[in-house]
């Protein structure tokens, strides 16, 4: 466990979004294709296929926010980086925790960049989850079969594809309508464009236009399932109410971050945001303080019929905590764990921390505070590319992260020492493309990574 103080800096020139807010209900010309012809073919384990290659986005700008765009297949900085990472501890590697089932390859010959289970479904519910790649947003269902695991495996229930053939959707979310109860799936990318879709009347209901560049991940709120953040290009976040159509706040500005928003998360109860990105800053927002309750308080109520005016977004231009210490690169993950902090960089590794000292609660931690704790640093190996992202089960008892070969390690976390945390590897021969996300049903007992050869892979958990 260790201590840091930041070095004094030189704070990069002061940059605001000053771009306008607007939201379009009326459903984009989405389209709906159907299931029997959108995934390719379904490999079980005992099955041969025929290999395709990988073909990725060729984006020849710099790697830098500067340009219209941003190649997401090489590393940042490699020889700078190659000097500054730790030297990998190995981990006590035990049996896989989960076993091979089945994976099928999506027709579009693009990476996936996203995954995402619906967490809001009974257990006795058909267990499903989105991907994300291309211009496509994809349904899939996982068969259970008590009887012949050799049933088991993955179906395609709905395609979504966008009108415009240049959207490449990066990041998706699940929700639910607090009225209807019906889920709610939230997806973004490229263009900056917010689709909310509805499932069950297989339709894009909405879409939300403010960012002024591309969106990079999409997460909602724990406990108010109206509200929607986004992470973007643009340097900024922004808060949605999805319910009556406005933008809550935006955080960003300047104390703000100065690159890329790359990932963003809230903590259980909702109170806090902790966000990242490509100036290599970790930034704390809380959303406790009067003002900015106030205002989620008052989109609720909202409406464009009775009120003359826009609403009235806040504008939150400092956060509550900010480093630069705990990576040296790009930090293209987040996540919170309980009190603590996930996150890891292109230095193969994932970062246990938290502000301030281990002993001070958070409330005592002021804007200005500058010390960082570290208590833990998850190794791996083969993950020096950027936009790769770990997953928690629902307990947060498991992480899961895949690399550049195919290889996703899996980390037990019920452990009190964490040097003692139990690591596995799922392999197989098959799987030698870069994993971009993954993702694990509600109970924990199926694992799904996305790759960057349009491949989906399932993994159920050994009993």
């Amino acid at each position: 466990m260790t201590e840091t103080n930041p070095s004094e800096t030189d704070s990069p020139k002061e940059e605001e979004n000053a771009e306008d807010d607007s939201t379009n209900q009326s459903p984009p010309e989405t389209v709906l294709t159907p299931a029997t012809t959108s995934a390719g073919n379904i490999f079980g384990p005992e099955e041969d296929e025929n290999e395709a290659n990988s073909v990725d986005r060729d984006d020849s700008a710099s790697l830098f926010s500067t340009t219209t765009t941003t190649t997401r297949s090489k590393s940042p900085n490699t020889r700078k980086l190659n000097r500054l990472c730790r030297r990998a501890k190995a981990p006590k590697m035990v049996p896989p925790l989960y076993k091979y089932s089945c994976h099928v390859r999506e027709d579009h010959n693009h990476q996936i960049f996203g995954v995402q289970f619906n967490p809001f479904l009974d257990r006795n519910q058909p267990q499903v989850f989105a991907t994300v790649g291309k211009d496509r947003v994809s349904i899939y269902e996982c068969e259970r079969s008590s009887e012949d695991e050799s049933c088991e495996g993955i179906r395609l229930l709905q395609v979504y594809a966008d009108p415009d053939t240049d959207e490449s959707f990066y990041t998706c979310a699940w929700s639910y309508d607090a009225e209807t109860g019906d889920p709610v799936l939230a997806a973004a990318g490229y263009r900056g464009v917010i689709r909310i879709f509805n499932p069950v009347k297989h339709q894009c209901s909405k879409n939300y236009i403010g960012h002024g560049h591309a969106i990079n991940e999409l997460k909602f709120h724990p406990v108010r399932p109206q509200l929607l953040l986004s992470g973007s290009k643009d340097h900024s976040l922004r808060l949605w109410n999805i319910q009556t159509d406005v933008c809550v706040a935006v955080f960003g500005g300047v104390e703000g971050h100065r690159d890329e928003v790359l990932s963003i998360d809230f903590d259980l109860r909702g109170d806090r945001i902790m966000s990242s990105g490509m100036d290599h800053s970790l930034k704390l927002w809380r959303l406790d303080k009067p003002d900015i309750r106030e205002a989620i308080e008052l989109s609720s109520a909202f409406s464009p019929n009775k009120n003359t005016g826009p609403f009235p977004t806040i504008k939150e231009h400092f956060p509550d905590f900010s480093t630069r210490d705990i990576h040296r690169n790009y930090v293209d993950c987040v996540q919170w764990f309980g009190d603590f902090v996930f996150s890891k960089s292109c230095e193969n590794s994932i970062v246990c921390w938290k502000p301030g000292k281990l002993s001070a609660p958070w409330q005592e931690i002021q804007p200005q505070e500058s010390a960082t704790t570290v208590l833990h640093h998850f190794d791996y190996k083969m993950c020096e590319i950027w936009f790769v992202r770990f997953a928690f089960n629902a307990w947060q008892k498991i992480l899961a992260l895949g690399n550049q070969q195919g290889t996703t390690f899996v980390w037990e976390l019920d452990c009190n020492d964490p040097n003692l945390t139990k690591c596995s590897q799922l392999v197989h021969p098959k799987s030698n493309s870069t994993i971009r996300q993954t993702s694990f049903s509600k109970d924990g007992s199926i694992l799904v990574c996305v790759c960057d050869d349009s491949t989906v892979w399932r993994w159920n958990r050994v009993n």
